[in-house]
């Protein structure tokens, strides 16, 4: 395999600002968070102000802000859109994330373009695509496998970025249009409205019932802690978190959780390098299972598995504890071997297979006493989908990244200097005039000019030594040492951002040919610009995206590698005995026909 030429990067996701900060301080190497409009989590909309904060706060630690311009664009936006990615670009952001061709049709500024997962990149060809067009970075299908994965980094030279924790989409990502097919809120304008995460009845053609009310679309969420160094020898070199609708807690959480697998492969491969810098002092344990979840999976990464999906709920279950044993009008004893608290949230499934909430008002060793326990019964598996301890460490860790920094003082002809060179080399230089007064005790003087001087507090730096060479022993107060540390350090904090240099890249047009076919409805065209592109890199015919279509008769809304019949246990392959016959899934208030292609081992959904 060849070795990665290029740094391994955390990529953290950011609601906003304190998010994002967030997201760095406990460790992230890049953040990824959307802009004032045309992001996939049109919740998740960001300043423009806001967005030059935090790219001030990451470029100090050599850390990377990412935008989110990744919704596809109608006519009547472009002009929108191209004047915000130049002020996104004068804010600091370090690149733009985008779904839309039609972008790299705009007169845009030196700034890198990423491609989304929403561009659908699992082959290849794509990829290569994607590379040749210009992008600096491609990231990858959730659905790859590590093999597919070391095969495309084998073709290819384009930085490869992949999720690897947080919630699933079921559909290939850009090709779902079921939440505008029945809601008319777009999954590829920001406005997905989640239908996968609702129950459905699946029947057959005849009407004989397979499964009833279940949450047969709603995957679990993603968890590759274990798979990590496999994938940076797949060629992986941005690991990225879901979650740009999630709070800072869970931001803090998992990023730090992330940072310390990756700190641990690095430390054995000197091969690798971390691309930012600082470390993080975490005054908690990172745990993903105490954060939401709906229980984890590692998708299709090491093959098809069959968990995959969470049938019974698509809420946050949390960490499995024990059993419930005796039960009590307001009580029962719970068959645990982890500590309770105050305020914890528990759940479990009732007799009817929903899931139940109930909150600890008091634990007392394995008594649990909570409002009622009408719905608990004995041998009931209790999960803690809230834990209160854990939460309160989290809301009180801001994560203390330090960069570290040698000091060096010297004499001059008219007072002291003072010398901070940093762990990446950077070197500042602050002179101060002084009345020199020769110490009475050389030793003692230079050990509290140390002392002093050690004091970084709440500056982003921390000491790795500091040495004192002063051609006569003298006495400095501490006040003016304090001055000269203080005045040192800002000196040294505006040189390295002044030093920041930004990776800059201009998108010229390309002629190479696309490698796809673009069929009726999943396009993903909605404007001239976008039509222009494929065009010119000779598409072909090139219909209309799915959102400016009228409905008229079965349209397809999503194709998936997920396939329920697999989860079912009635999948062909497996059992010579079932037929990939088409399904019907009901839900309250819709309808569609589940086709299967199986020699691809894919699963389409249309309108019916």
């Amino acid at each position: 395999m060849t070795p990665l030429s290029y740094p391994v990067e955390l990529l953290a996701p950011a609601k906003d600002l304190a998010c994002g900060i967030a997201a760095i301080n406990h460790g992230a190497d890049a953040v990824y968070i959307g802009a004032c409009n045309f992001g996939a989590r049109k919740m998740a909309a960001n300043s423009t102000a806001d967005i030059a904060k935090l790219a001030q706060h990451a470029h100090l630690y050599r850390a990377r802000v990412y935008v989110t311009v990744n919704t596809l664009l109608y006519n009547s936006e472009l002009d929108g859109v191209q004047a915000l990615i130049y002020d996104l670009y004068n804010a600091g952001a370090d690149a733009i994330i985008v779904q839309d061709m039609g972008i790299l049709q705009m007169n845009l500024p030196p700034i890198a373009l990423h491609a989304s997962t929403q561009t659908d990149n699992r082959t290849i060809e794509k990829v290569k695509f994607m590379e040749d067009a210009g992008f600096r970075q491609v990231v990858l299908a959730r659905e790859l496998s590590l093999e597919q994965i070391a095969a495309i980094r084998q073709q290819t030279r384009v930085q490869l970025e992949c999720f690897i924790h947080g919630a699933l989409c079921v559909s290939y990502s850009g090709k779902c249009y079921m939440s505008h097919a029945a809601t008319k809120r777009s999954a590829n304008r920001g406005e997905c409205s989640q239908m996968c995460r609702l129950p459905y009845s699946l029947e057959t053609l005849q009407g004989k019932t397979i499964a009833k009310d279940k949450y047969l679309l709603s995957l679990k969420d993603l968890n590759l802690s274990e798979h990590i160094e496999k994938l940076i020898d797949a060629g992986i070199s941005s690991f990225k978190i879901e979650g740009r609708l999630k709070d800072a807690g869970y931001v803090k959480n998992i990023t730090a959780y992330y940072r310390q697998i990756l700190d641990t492969v690095l430390k054995k491969r000197p091969e690798l390098a971390r691309s930012s810098t600082g470390r993080s002092i975490i005054e908690f344990t990172p745990a993903p299972e105490k954060s939401f979840s709906r229980g984890f999976t590692s998708c299709f990464v090491d093959g098809r598995q069959r968990d995959v999906c969470s049938p019974d709920t698509p809420k946050s279950t949390g960490e499995k504890i024990g059993t419930a044993l005796k039960i009590e009008h307001s009580s029962f004893t719970l068959k645990t071997d982890k500590e309770l608290n105050n305020g914890d949230g528990l759940c479990f499934f009732n007799s009817n297979g929903e899931l139940t909430g109930i909150k600890v008002n008091r634990a007392e060793n394995a008594k649990v006493f909570v409002a009622n326990t009408k719905a608990l019964y004995t041998n009931a598996v209790i999960y803690r989908n809230y834990s209160h301890q854990f939460s309160s460490q989290l809301e009180a860790s801001n994560g203390n990244r330090k960069i570290g920094l040698h000091i060096a003082v010297s004499e001059t002809v008219d007072g002291v200097k003072c010398v901070l060179t940093d762990e990446d080399g950077i070197v500042s230089v602050t002179c101060t005039h002084v009345k020199k007064e020769q110490a009475v005790n050389a030793a003692k003087a230079e050990e509290q000019i140390k002392a002093q001087l050690s004091k970084l507090g709440n500056t982003p730096f921390y000491l790795l030594s500091a040495v004192i060479e002063l051609q006569t022993p003298m006495f400095l107060q501490a006040s003016v040492i304090n001055g000269l540390r203080r005045s040192a350090v800002d000196s040294h904090r505006a040189k390295r951002m002044e030093q920041y240099a930004r990776v800059e890249h201009q998108i010229t047009p390309t002629y190479h040919r696309y490698p796809e076919q673009l069929p009726v409805g999943e396009s993903n065209v909605l404007n001239n610009l976008a039509r222009t592109f494929y065009q010119q890199h000779g598409a072909g015919n090139i219909p209309d995206g799915f959102e400016l279509l009228e409905p008229a008769g079965m349209q397809c809304v999503m194709t998936a590698k997920h396939c329920i019949r697999h989860v079912l246990g009635i999948c062909p392959k497996e059992n010579r005995l079932m037929h990939a016959d088409n399904l019907v899934l009901k839900s309250a208030h819709n309808k569609y026909l589940v086709k299967f292609e199986c020699k691809k081992c894919e699963m389409h959904i249309f309108t019916f």
